[in-house]
């Protein structure tokens, strides 16, 4: 299960000049002063498990609560980049936030790896039994379904002045985790989705790089 009521999810992509700054930044800046920010409990990152997945980097940041994705710690961070900050994200393509509050989270934990499907869907509710369902497959570690806060995912902040890299937030998504990736080939099939109303359906599949738990920040 998510360790809070809310996320920040990211999808990425980096340019090949920026790759190794993005490492370092996000390991040694990035992540630690996210995490830092209290009502964040913790955050990880994934790389893309094979070529049909896209963009290349997806990052998660649990919250205790959505009011923490609103407030002023949060906000203060947002409006404050770093220089590095500023240099790291000049190299960010196509670039997928959404701030979301969790409607559904099951399992023991954490997987190896984890599909994400992004998609519109008017009622998100139709989606519980397919996510229950999935939380119940083979190796399955955790199956989620989080709906977007637009007003929140739009607001604009000095981190993301001058950026062309940033798209429409999603407006729903599921995650759902597994020890491997081949556990996850076969959940939350298209067809289904569509049957329960969602459209712009886009599928990832990605491996866990790191973990960053929460730790002090100054």
């Amino acid at each position: 299960m998510l360790m809070g009521e809310a996320v920040v999810a990211i999808w990425n992509g980096i340019a090949e000049e920026g790759r190794a700054e993005f490492y370092a930044w996000h390991l040694h800046e990035h992540m630690p002063e996210r995490v830092g920010i209290p009502g964040f409990r913790r955050g990880r990152r994934y790389i893309a498990a094979d070529a049909t997945t896209f963009p290349e980097f997806f990052t998660l940041y649990e919250t205790d609560t959505m009011q923490v994705l609103q407030g002023q710690d949060y906000g203060n961070r947002l409006n404050a980049p770093t220089p590095w900050t500023r240099s790291a994200t000049s190299h960010f393509r196509d670039t997928f936030r959404s701030l979301a509050r969790v409607l559904e989270s099951r399992g023991p934990g954490m997987g190896g790896a984890i599909l994400t499907v992004r998609f519109d869907i008017e009622e998100a509710e139709a989606l519980l039994p397919l996510i229950r369902a999935a939380a119940e497959a083979p190796r399955v570690t955790g199956a989620q379904l989080c709906v977007a806060d637009r007003a929140a995912s739009g607001v604009k902040t000095a981190e993301a002045q001058g950026r062309s890299d940033i798209k429409e937030p999603p407006a729903q998504f599921l995650m759902i985790e597994a020890t491997d990736a081949a556990a996850l080939a076969n959940l939350a099939p298209n067809n289904a989705l569509e049957a329960a109303g969602a459209t712009q359906i886009t599928r990832g599949t990605y491996l866990h790089e790191y973990t960053r738990c929460k730790t002090a920040w100054s």
